[in-house]
């Protein structure tokens, strides 16, 4: 259940206040100067949500196509005046597009490629047309018209326009990676005029370019407790995510963040706005420094998360509508600015995470998570905080009932989900169980998340690994599942 405004308010304040020791971690919350992070707030309770599947393949060269996301098989349209079109081995997202039918008097032209749907298929959620199939010359022209696009989302590289042969038309079919999360397919277009070829469309980024993993799900830690070292001893290695937090003026792309990646570890950049005002932002007041910022993530080169402005639907963050004026609009105004800024600057190898409270506070339509949603060209993961606070705040709550009204909520955007925070009190149940239970849920009811990381810090409770012994044997034994190693 929900922790009382009071309490969130006060949690609010005192990450306020711990600014004044801010370390290059970010805000201190203990006394080792490890870094505070807002808590995950109220918890849901209720219905569980389901897994969107594949769309529909559009249409594509004349020939219908196939079906992309899990497992689903596209086949090839019947020809026009031919044959029939192949068969799509779809897999996972619909890895190997089917071919479309073949034209009177020619080869057939190949549908949309990459890692989506068949011929002419969907391509997943908001990605846009793929590569058109070459026509031979000699062969009757595809269908006309103009490739389709759709907005950039968790999909494929853009892929180019089909080139256009003597005779024939090429058709730009959809294509991308959106299909691989199980997200509704974005609608594949025809092919383009002929001898033009089609018009090509502007995807989003492959799961290797974002960090995510085809399988399992990546595990972090916020280092609370031990150093890294003595933590990846006790619970068996250290995870290849670690979460730091810093003010809005901090530089992050140096100290830990560079270690890390040094290290061979993902860094998991908290960007918290304590010391700025939504409207600065917006107004441009920080620009200088968020070129600085981008220039110096672009020399490190390596992709690594960035999740900025977190729990905007929580009343104790200063960034969020609660403190806006009730409203979602300056938060999204601030995200799309800097994102932009960053951009600009040559900051692409940064993985965007968008991260609300498990749980709106207050629960009010005005602050309804996707209402700060800053749209698909923002963002790469969708993410949420949140925690069992068991007897402190109400009932115990399994991992699965912790998460599973968001769930389906992040799950239609159709991108990878990464859980920004989370963690177990032992108050009210069995923590060690609590912690038993994260991976059967995870693969049976949330495949869509593709990473979590644990709070590791005696806070408002001890959400600590170690809190006891069985809490300690139990994350171990998470740990070393092959679930949470991709």
């Amino acid at each position: 259940m929900a922790r009382t405004t009071l309490a969130r308010l006060a949690s609010g304040l005192a990450r306020m206040g711990a600014l004044l020791a801010l370390s290059t971690f970010g805000p201190a919350c203990g006394e080792d100067g490890s870094s505070d992070a807002a808590s995950g707030g109220a918890q849901p309770s209720g219905g569980s949500g389901g897994v969107p599947g594949g769309g529909l393949g559009g249409t594509g060269g004349g020939a219908t196509g196939g079906a992309a996301g899990f497992g689903g098989a596209g086949t090839g349209g019947t020809a026009l005046a031919g044959g029939a079109g192949g068969a799509a081995a779809d897999g996972s997202g619909g890895i190997v597009s089917g071919s479309g039918g073949a034209e009177t008097g020619g080869v057939p032209g190949s549908g949309g490629s990459g890692v989506g749907g068949a011929s002419g298929g969907s391509s997943g959620v908001d990605t846009t047309g793929g590569v058109g199939g070459a026509q031979p010359t000699g062969g009757s022209g595809g269908s006309g018209g103009t490739a389709g696009t759709g907005e950039a989302g968790a999909g494929g590289a853009t892929p180019g326009g089909g080139t256009g042969p003597t005779g024939g038309g090429a058709g730009a079919g959809g294509s991308g990676t959106g299909g691989a999360w199980g997200g509704s397919g974005g609608g594949s277009a025809t092919g383009g005029s002929a001898g033009a070829g089609g018009t090509a469309g502007t995807g989003g980024s492959s799961p290797s370019d974002i960090l995510a993993p085809e399988s399992g799900a990546l595990l972090g830690i916020f280092y609370g407790d031990e150093s890294i070292q003595a933590t990846g001893v006790k619970v068996g290695r250290v995870p290849p995510l670690h979460l730091t937090y810093y003010a809005f003026e901090d530089d992050w792309t140096r100290g830990p963040t560079r270690d890390d990646l040094d290290a061979g570890r993902i860094p998991f950049v908290n960007w918290e706005l304590f010391g700025a005002t939504l409207d600065d932002i917006v107004a441009g007041v920080y620009d200088d420094m968020l070129e600085d910022r981008a220039a110096a993530a672009a020399v490190l080169g390596e992709r690594f998360f960035l999740d900025f402005g977190a729990e905007m639907n929580g009343e104790w963050s200063p960034w969020g509508g609660a403190q806006n004026g009730e409203s979602a609009d300056r938060y999204v105004a601030a995200y799309q600015h800097v994102h932009d800024a960053m951009v600009a600057g040559g900051a692409t190898n940064l993985v965007w995470a968008w991260c609300p409270n498990v749980t709106d506070e207050p629960r009010e339509a005005w602050n309804a998570a996707m209402n700060y949603y800053p749209g698909d060209s923002y963002v790469d993961w969708t993410c949420v905080d949140g925690y069992n606070w068991g007897a402190i705040y109400g009932d115990w709550q399994t991992f699965h009932e912790v998460f599973e009204n968001i769930y389906p909520i992040l799950a239609a955007v159709g991108k990878p989900i990464m859980i920004g925070e989370m963690a177990s009190t032992e108050e009210g149940g069995d923590k060690a169980a609590w912690i038993d239970g994260m991976v059967p849920a995870l693969r049976d009811s949330f495949p869509m998340i593709k990473g979590l990381i644990w709070f590791d810090i005696d806070k408002e409770t001890d959400w600590r690994i170690s809190s006891s012994s069985g809490s300690e044997q139990a994350f171990a034994r998470m740990a070393a599942d092959p679930y949470m190693n991709p």
